[in-house]
């Protein structure tokens, strides 16, 4: 039986795509869990076909959370549908802000015999991408977490959702404008956008997918990344530089670049963290930095091997005689994106020509001012 992921917070957007698959696809059922009912201890499954519902169940929270007990119940509950043979198809309707990576992997680690992972598809109702992309707000004050300890915010949790799948549903939405359509293909431009009701969203949705080159798709070390764009009065900024930023400089000018743009992701390089290659995610007006390994020029010969190909091949393209794959590549993406004003701040925040020549010994002693941000 094939599975299909289909998920986003646009909720409209997300239950039409559903519907599409089911009466394109014959044979085909929709699983939802409801995760709005874990506030009473319980998850809610619906099972569904285009006659409606077939069947509903209830599942107990695992460690009061309501992701894992989707997790817990999805994989049992496919096998099922699986061995009774009579559907093709089963679509998993994910619930607002349940994330597409961590279901994708469940079912293709777990699923077993019988069970195929066809595809991932991400729902996105144009009007409202710059307005969940916006949203600074948690997912807690918002009425969707999915635990009591879920920290993400609207905009961040958009984000993956949107850049994650392969595949866009996109709702023909009146209010949509070209700009709203101009960020959503410089978003994810190597997306396959297929409007909701097209016949070829069952193709598409059913192409296959691989999670171990989607994941490393969305790795700081490797992220498939934006290219340079500007259209309809949004523009994508890629800044490259082979020189690390000054910790503190940088600090100091972070409200600035995080807010500079509706989306900016990547990686950098930071002086006193030199062997470290760090992660950049903003949205929303929030920025997540992290450790994201280290960089390949740092580790000895004999432990390239154990990297995946996918990280060389990533280090190769970034590679300097001098310093390997150390580097900057930030992605700025935007309506009225102010360009020379953002490389101006991010040019000051780099090492000066002296700082650089002084060696790796003299960054290491400068400020810490990222030690907070990554818990060092």
């Amino acid at each position: 039986m094939d599975t299909v992921i289909v998920g986003g917070l646009h909720a409209d957007a997300r239950r039409a795509a559903v519907d599409h698959l089911l009466a394109t696809v014959p044979g085909s059922v929709a699983l939802h869990h409801d995760l709005s009912t874990a506030v009473r201890g319980t998850v809610v499954r619906t099972v569904r076909d285009t006659s409606g519902v077939l069947s509903t169940g209830e599942t107990p929270l695992v460690n009061d959370c309501a992701c894992c007990a989707l997790r817990e119940d999805l994989v049992p509950e496919l096998r099922r549908l699986a061995d009774a043979g009579l559907n093709r198809l089963a679509v998993v309707e994910l619930w607002d802000s349940v994330e597409p990576k961590a279901m994708a992997e469940v079912i293709a680690a777990h699923g077993g015999e019988g069970i195929r992972l066809g595809g991932v598809v991400t729902a996105v109702d144009p009007a409202l991408l710059l307005p969940c992309l916006g949203n600074g707000d948690d997912l807690m004050d918002a009425g969707l977490a999915a635990a009591p300890t879920d920290q993400r915010t609207v905009a961040d949790t958009w984000a993956r959702q949107l850049e994650y799948a392969p595949v866009l549903a996109v709702a023909d939405s009146a209010e949509a404008d070209d700009e709203d359509r101009a960020l959503l293909t410089q978003l994810h431009p190597t997306a396959h956008q297929v409007p909701i009701g097209h016949g070829d969203l069952a193709c598409a949705a059913l192409a296959g997918f691989d999670v171990e080159a989607a994941a490393a798709a969305q790795h700081p070390a490797c992220a498939l990344l934006p290219t340079e764009a500007d259209a309809c009065g949004v523009s994508t900024f890629v800044w490259r530089r082979e020189r690390p930023f000054h910790p503190e400089r940088l600090y100091e000018a972070l409200e600035d670049l995080t807010c500079a743009a509706a989306r900016s992701r990547g990686r950098f390089w930071l002086a006193d963290h030199p062997d470290t290659l760090l992660g950049w995610d903003a949205a929303g007006g929030a920025l997540c930095v992290e450790s994201a390994g280290p960089w390949l020029a740092s580790l000895p010969d004999a432990a390239w091997e154990m990297v995946p190909p996918m990280r060389r091949a990533a280090a190769a393209l970034d590679w300097h005689p001098e310093h390997g794959d150390c580097c900057n590549h930030l992605v700025f993406t935007s309506p009225g994106l102010d360009r020379e004003g953002l490389e101006q701040v991010l040019e000051s925040c780099l090492l000066t020509d002296e700082e650089y020549a002084a060696g790796r010994d003299a960054w290491k002693n400068l400020p810490p001012a990222f030690d907070t941000l990554l818990e060092v």
